[in-house]
């Protein structure tokens, strides 16, 4: 009997003839990989996978995959994604896309498309800055931020993207790092299998722009004692000897020491990935 199974795709059969035009040293390289590394094993034929982006550096994303894919306009990736998958359900369609480019011209699409809730996948690039058009504050830049547009400072309070996607009724939302690729790669794979819009921020060093914007997370001499990796069933544990962890006091999450007396890993909070209301608490106390 003839084999007619789809081929397994590999890395390397992802990869286009494009020159990637990033800046040295920029964290998109990291996160192409990882997905250029997790697209193979879902087993999805070529010919179903589209990646489409809208406008910004993380948008230059689909030249650099060998799928179909859409360099789409400005904010417009989440209305132009909404229109293929309800056109065509049965392929497997990515939006990537940055925190300029969904939380301030694409604002209205982001939020619509994450309460009609489509089986798609947003993944959000966030450096804090505008990299294309070379260094203006972005919606979630922090206050008092100093950029060629805001020269004494930022005045405007940043958007939080897991928090408007909670406020968004989203599915499925999740924060990942450029420079984590473990974590990275289980974070796409979750997103993937998720039935429903699921939504990845991921922090996207600019080292041109915004250079060690989340270095406190990332840097090994730091990630562990700042960085909290919310695991469903685990306690919120961190410090560089987790010695320190976060329990609810009422619904106003507080930070305690385990290793004092009167205080216990028992006591402290445990994530809950089904339960809302502690994690719309959790989405704005980072």
């Amino acid at each position: 009997m003839e084999n007619t199974a789809t081929p397994a795709l590999t890395s390397k059969e992802l990869v286009t003839d494009q020159d990637v035009r990033w800046c040295p040293g920029c964290g998109d390289y990291s996160i192409l990989k990882q997905v250029q590394t997790v697209v193979p094993e879902l087993g999805i034929p070529r010919e179903q996978i589209v990646f489409i982006s809208g406008i910004g550096c993380s948008s230059r994303f689909p030249y650099y995959m060998e799928t179909f894919g859409m360099h789409s306009i400005h904010g417009r990736a989440t209305a132009i994604a909404s229109g293929l998958k309800g056109a065509r359900p049965d392929l497997s369609v990515w939006i990537v896309t940055g925190d300029g480019d969904s939380t301030s011209i694409g604002g209205n699409h982001f939020i619509h498309l994450l309460r009609r809730n489509f089986n798609v996948n947003i993944l959000l690039f966030n450096n804090q800055i505008y990299g294309l058009t070379k260094g203006q504050y972005s919606p979630t830049s922090e206050e008092g931020k100093v950029t060629k547009s805001t020269p004494f400072g930022s005045l405007d309070h940043p958007f939080n993207p897991i928090a408007l996607a909670m406020g968004a009724d989203a599915t499925f939302i999740a924060r990942s790092m450029d420079r984590d690729p473990v974590h990275l790669k289980d974070m796409l794979r979750r997103a993937n299998a998720h039935k429903g819009t699921s939504f990845l921020e991921i922090y996207q060093n600019c080292n041109v722009f915004n250079d060690g914007a989340f270095e406190i997370y990332t840097e090994k001499s730091s990630k562990k004692a700042e960085a909290i990796f919310v695991e469903n069933g685990k306690p919120l544990v961190f410090g560089q000897n987790s010695e320190l962890g976060i329990k609810l006091d009422g619904f106003k999450p507080v930070i305690v020491n385990v290793t004092e007396d009167g205080n216990s890993v028992n006591d402290l909070w445990v994530h809950d990935e089904t339960d809302r209301v502690k994690a719309g608490i959790l989405s704005r106390f980072f």
